[in-house]
């Protein structure tokens, strides 16, 4: 069924360095570095993230948007943002 959840997105620990989700068996980390737009956010936005298809996460109170092959190899992404 288009849209629904493969697996379930849960961040597992937010450091001054980054962040760290659990996308099914698979932890990924979001260094701020490379996605800073998650720097300044509070647990609760970071914290509160949807999986709506295999390669899309959603976090709805920051409004951002991300592959989740953009995670997994972001200098395929050179167009992202820098902080």
């Amino acid at each position: 069924m288009p849209g629904s959840i493969t697996s379930a997105a849960e961040v597992t620990h937010i450091s001054k360095h980054g962040l760290w989700l659990l996308l099914g068996d698979e932890e990924l980390h979001l260094p701020f570095e490379q996605f800073p737009w998650f720097k300044q956010a509070t647990v609760e936005q970071i914290t509160t993230v949807e999986h709506p298809t295999p390669n899309h996460l959603y976090w709805p109170a920051l409004d951002i948007d991300l592959a989740v092959d953009s995670i997994r190899r972001p200098a395929d992404f050179p167009l992202m943002a820098r902080g």
